[in-house]
């Protein structure tokens, strides 16, 4: 039974998610609340895994989920239930592609769901953002504004921002360098 829902969880999200892999973190985050698979605290490690791991991170989120959750069979779940509403719309897409081309109603759908694509991976980043930079145990511990930042992190976000906008040699490094410096010094410090 097991399976079958995490197929169906993945399915409405990929459905759903307009815009590519990062608009899926609203309905992760949604999901986490729902279903008590994952804690949000655990969603961003898994972003963090999806986003250094080969492939999309839609898809690297839904194998990890699917895995947590039910094992292997479940990782092979939750992919496919993710990707199959795309394959199905693609599938239908092509049998009426020369129809479609041409239609101003399909160019204006599109058109209109750039916005809606903007705000989920807008939401998305802000969430990640939320659950990164703030304290999630601090306002149960009493209000103390110094303890509401996690602070190791906010600095590394930092360097971070000045070495990849502002050092200029430093600037044409490929982001794995960047990532993988992260994960190290993530090891080292105890993020």
């Amino acid at each position: 039974m097991i399976l079958l829902r995490l197929f169906w969880e993945f399915f409405k999200t990929g459905l759903f998610a307009v815009g590519g892999g990062m608009a899926t973190l609203p309905f992760l985050y949604d999901m986490s609340a729902r279903t008590g698979w994952f804690t949000q605290a655990r969603l961003a490690d898994m972003i963090a895994v999806s986003e250094s791991t080969p492939g999309p991170i839609g898809v690297n989120m839904a194998t990890y989920v699917g895995f947590e959750t039910a094992g292997i069979p479940g990782a092979v779940v939750a992919t496919l239930g993710l990707i199959c509403p795309s394959i199905i719309i693609i599938i239908l897409i092509a049998r009426v592609l020369k129809q479609f081309r041409e239609s101003k109603t399909v160019d204006a759908v599109f058109y209109g769901l750039r916005p809606c694509s903007i705000a989920l991976i807008a939401a998305a980043g802000l969430l990640v953002a939320r659950v990164t930079f703030l304290n999630q145990d601090a306002p149960a511990a009493g209000f103390n504004p110094a303890e509401l930042l996690r602070w190791k992190e906010l600095l590394l976000a930092a360097v971070l921002l000045v070495l990849t906008r502002f050092v200029e040699p430093l600037k044409k490094l490929h982001p794995v360098v960047f990532i993988a410096l992260s994960a190290a010094v993530g090891i080292l410090f105890a993020f």
